[in-house]
């Protein structure tokens, strides 16, 4: 069994039998219902891109070339346009449409005000090994200005060391939460994806890609996708995501990426219904 499936099933199993019921919970279904969730706490996981070890479950499909897109939107058109955002084939985030045809002062408005992608991209080439590599989204200023979701995925931290005179990329991606059935493999997979552009960019190869999730969650709505999700057998394959080319970080598209041995990975049958 693929790591990713592994800690999956594990994963599942821990909030079913183990996890904590929130209260006074933000979200709410279409109808209007409260979104409650069964939660665990501090939850990490490793993955050696290197060794081909991607983080992509064989237990349902995940939207991978849509995942990239958000990433481009985000990072490299640093956009917090819907109108961009659709252009690109993105339109998850139209339930969090503010009133402007926009998400609010988030994402790629907060990655594009700091200047927030550029310096990392200077920083790592400039001084690759210095323990100050980080991108932080979850800025205050941005989240009090306007209405809007505050980011999930916020933070991303990335260590340089050199091995066979090779200088590896090791990412973190921090999360203050996860919609696990949602959203979860989406964010694992998009972040490998920033990850193998920014090692292109630089002429460095891609390392360990780690990923913390504070709260991780299944939503009421949703066991009965999760107990779904445990009965299904893994497959024996490691899919993957390949970046072809060497461009500037701004220059790349989604179709330069590769996605491998995923087509014998099925959809689920239950229904996710969106919290909102």
């Amino acid at each position: 069994m693929i790591k990713a499936d592994r800690f999956f099933i594990e994963n599942l199993n821990e909030i079913l039998q183990n996890g904590y019921w929130d209260e006074n919970s933000r979200p709410k279904y279409g109808d209007e219902v409260e979104a409650k969730s069964k939660f665990i706490t501090q939850v990490f996981e490793k993955y050696d891109i290197s060794k081909n070890e991607f983080p992509i479950t064989t237990l349902r499909n995940t939207a991978i070339k849509t995942g990239i897109k958000e990433i481009l939107w985000i990072y490299q058109q640093q956009s917090n346009s819907l109108d961009i955002a659709h252009q690109l084939g993105i339109n998850w985030w139209d339930e969090w449409d503010i009133g402007n045809a926009t998400i609010g002062n988030r994402y790629g408005y907060t990655v594009n005000k700091y200047n927030l992608m550029n310096d990392l991209l200077k920083g790592l080439s400039d001084n690759p090994f210095g323990r100050r590599h980080i991108l932080n989204l979850y800025q205050y200023a941005d989240l009090c200005e306007t209405k809007g979701l505050y980011p999930c995925a916020y933070e991303t931290l990335w260590s340089a060391r050199k091995a066979d005179n090779e200088i590896y990329l090791d990412v973190t991606l921090i999360q203050r939460s996860s919609d696990y059935l949602v959203a979860n493999y989406i964010n694992k997979t998009q972040y490998v994806a920033l990850m193998l552009m920014v090692c292109s960019h630089l002429g460095y190869k891609p390392g360990v890609f780690g990923h913390f999730v504070q709260n991780l969650h299944i939503y009421d709505r949703h066991f009965e996708a999760a107990n779904e999700l445990l009965a299904k057998e893994s497959l024996e394959i490691q899919p993957t995501i390949k970046l072809i080319g060497n461009k500037p970080f701004s220059e790349f598209t989604v179709d330069d990426f590769i996605i491998a041995d995923t087509d014998k990975i099925t959809k689920i049958k239950s229904k996710l219904e969106l919290a909102i």
